[in-house]
C-alpha cells in the first residue's frame, strides 16, 4: 500500500500540478460538474446541496424508481423537500440517471452507496466495489473521486484505489482520490449537509487539497487528516462512541428496574453537571445505518491484526439484547393483568429507528416485532412516517411478513391488549394513548409525567 510520501515526487510533476490547478479553477467558479453515485439518505441531500450552490449535479443510481422520481421533481426522503428538487431540476442543475456513462463528462464523483453487514456481521462492501468498477473504465484525467460510504479503515486504498488504477491512470498524478465520511443525521434540522464540519483524507496531499477545496464550498470547517485510513477510522470512532455510551445506559436501565430507581430521573440529574458528562438515553435497541453496523466493520478489520475489540463487541451485544428485554417487559405487564403474551393483541407505535424520521433501516422495531410474533402475539403497528414495514426472512425469524400502518383511533387503542411505544414520535398524543389503552409499555420515556392507574403504564428503566 502506498502512502503520501510515496507520491512526494509525483505530485510535483508539471502535469499533476496542472490537473489540480484546473480542478481548483472549476471548483472555485462552480463550473465543476459533479456526480453522486447512490441517491439515498446520504447521496440525495449531498446532490441537492451541491446543486443549490450552483454546480451541475448528476445523480447516478441503479434504482429506476428513484431516478424517475427525481426526474419528476419529487423527493422520496423526508430531509429533502420536493420543492427543492423540482426547482433544481427545472433549472437544469440536478438530474438523475442509471447510466454510468455520465461519469465521462464529470469533474468530481462522490460514492455514497450503502455498506451493510452480512448475516455473519462481516462487512459487505459489494456496493462500493460495484461503484468503483463502474467508474474505472470511464475515469478521466483530472477527475476527483471521493468515497463517503462508511467502511473499515483501508477500504479507499486497498479496494477502491486498485480498481480505479486498472485503466492505467495513477492516483495523485492523473486523478485524485480521497475519503470523506458522511455525517448525515436523519431528522436533524440543526446540523445538515450545509453546516456539519467535514473530515477528509487523501491518498496524497494533492488529493486531500482538491477534496478540501470542494468540501469548503459546503462548510468552511474541513479537517484534513493524514490519510484515508485516518478519515475512515474517524467515522467509526464517532459511531462506536455512541454505541458504547448507549450500551452503558441500557445496562444501567436494566439495573435501575431491579433497584426501583428511575434511570430517566438519574440521567436528567447527571446532565445538570456542566462538564465531564454527556447525556445518552436507553431504549428498545439501536437502529439506523450506522450504530448497529459500524462497530462490526472495525471488529472484522481488527482481527487482521490479531486484535480483538472486546469492549466494542460487548457494547453491541448489550444493545442487541434490548429488544428481548422489551418483549419480556410486555409479557410481564400482561401477566400482571391476568393475560398471556400468546394470542395477545399488541399495537406497536413507531417502527422508524428513531423519533420523527421516515428511516426504518435496522430499526429495533424489527426484532421486537419478530420476537412478539415468535411468541404468538397478534401484532399491528402505526407509524405516520413509515407506511409499510417488513420483518423476518432471517436466521432468527424465518417467515417473511410485511405490515401496513394501521389507523390510530380510539377503538383500536381500546381493543389492544398492549400498546408498545418503540419510536416516540412527537405526532402522537400520549395523554390520549394512555387514557384509551388498557396497557402501555413505553421504551422511550414518552409517557413520563402522565397520570395513569397503577400498573397501566410500564416504562423501560423505571420502577414498576
Amino acid at each position: 500500500m502506498r502512502t503520501c510520501s510515496d507520491f512526494a515526487g509525483q505530485m510535483l510533476r508539471p502535469y499533476g500540478r496542472g490537473v489540480l490547478l484546473s480542478l481548483q479553477e472549476k471548483i472555485a467558479d462552480r463550473t465543476a460538474r459533479i456526480g453522486v453515485i447512490g441517491l439515498g439518505y446520504v447521496g440525495l441531500p449531498l446532490a441537492v446541496e451541491l446543486a443549490r450552490l450552483g454546480y451541475h449535479v448528476t445523480g447516478i443510481d441503479v434504482d429506476a424508481g428513484k431516478v424517475a422520481c427525481l426526474g419528476r421533481g419529487e423527493s422520496y426522503i423526508q430531509d429533502v423537500a420536493s420543492t427543492d428538487v423540482a426547482t433544481l431540476t427545472a433549472a437544469g442543475r440536478l438530474q438523475a440517471t442509471g447510466d454510468y456513462d455520465a461519469i465521462t463528462a464529470l469533474d468530481i464523483v462522490f460514492i455514497c452507496v450503502p455498506t451493510p453487514a452480512t448475516a455473519e456481521k462481516a462487512p459487505d462492501v459489494s456496493f462500493i466495489r460495484t461503484a468503483a468498477q463502474g467508474i474505472a473504465p470511464r475515469l478521466q484525467r483530472g477527475q476527483l473521486v471521493v468515497l463517503q460510504s462508511t467502511t473499515y479503515p483501508g477500504t479507499t486504498e486497498e479496494l477502491v484505489l486498485p480498481i480505479l488504477e486498472q485503466a492505467g491512470l495513477r492516483a495523485g498524478v492523473d486523478f485524485h482520490l480521497a475519503f470523506s465520511p458522511e455525517r448525515v443525521d436523519p431528522g436533524n434540522r440543526r446540523f445538515t449537509v450545509r453546516n456539519t464540519p467535514k473530515v477528509v483524507g487523501g491518498v496524497t496531499p494533492a488529493c486531500a487539497a482538491a477534496a478540501q477545496q470542494l468540501l469548503q464550498q459546503l462548510t468552511p470547517q474541513v479537517q484534513v487528516v493524514s490519510s484515508p485510513r485516518a478519515a475512515e477510522m474517524t467515522k467509526l470512532l464517532e459511531n462506536i462512541f455512541r454505541s458504547v455510551n448507549i450500551a452503558l445506559v441500557n445496562e444501567l436501565a436494566l439495573l435501575c428496574e431491579r433497584m426501583d430507581i428511575d434511570i430517566w430521573e438519574v440521567i436528567a440529574a447527571a446532565a445538570s453537571k456542566p462538564f465531564g458528562f454527556m447525556p445518552f438515553t436507553p431504549g428498545p435497541g439501536v437502529g439506523g445505518h450506522c450504530i448497529p453496523i459500524d462497530p462490526y466493520y472495525l471488529s472484522w478489520k481488527a482481527r487482521e491484526y490479531d486484535f480483538y475489540t472486546k469492549f466494542i463487541e460487548l457494547a453491541a451485544e448489550v444493545n442487541q439484547s434490548m429488544p428481548y428485554h422489551v418483549v419480556q417487559l410486555v409479557g410481564e405487564a400482561l401477566n400482571e393483568q391476568g393475560k398471556i403474551l400468546h394470542g395477545a393483541s399488541v399495537l406497536v407505535l413507531g417502527v422508524a429507528f428513531k423519533r420523527n424520521v421516515d428511516d426504518a433501516r435496522n430499526s429495533p422495531a424489527q426484532r421486537v416485532i419478530e420476537l412478539l410474533l415468535e411468541r404468538g402475539a397478534q401484532v399491528a403497528y402505526n407509524d405516520p412516517y413509515v407506511p409499510r414495514f417488513s420483518v423476518g426472512h432471517n436466521a432468527l425469524y424465518r417467515p417473511a411478513a410485511t405490515f401496513a400502518s394501521v389507523p390510530l383511533d380510539d377503538a383500536r387503542l381500546a381493543a389492544s391488549d398492549c400498546v408498545l411505544i418503540v419510536a416516540g414520535h412527537s405526532a402522537y398524543d400520549y395523554a390520549r394513548i394512555v387514557a384509551q389503552a388498557p396497557l402501555v409499555v413505553d421504551t422511550v420515556n414518552a409517557t413520563q409525567g402522565l397520570v395513569a392507574a397503577p400498573g397501566k403504564v410500564v416504562r423501560l428503566g423505571a420502577p414498576r
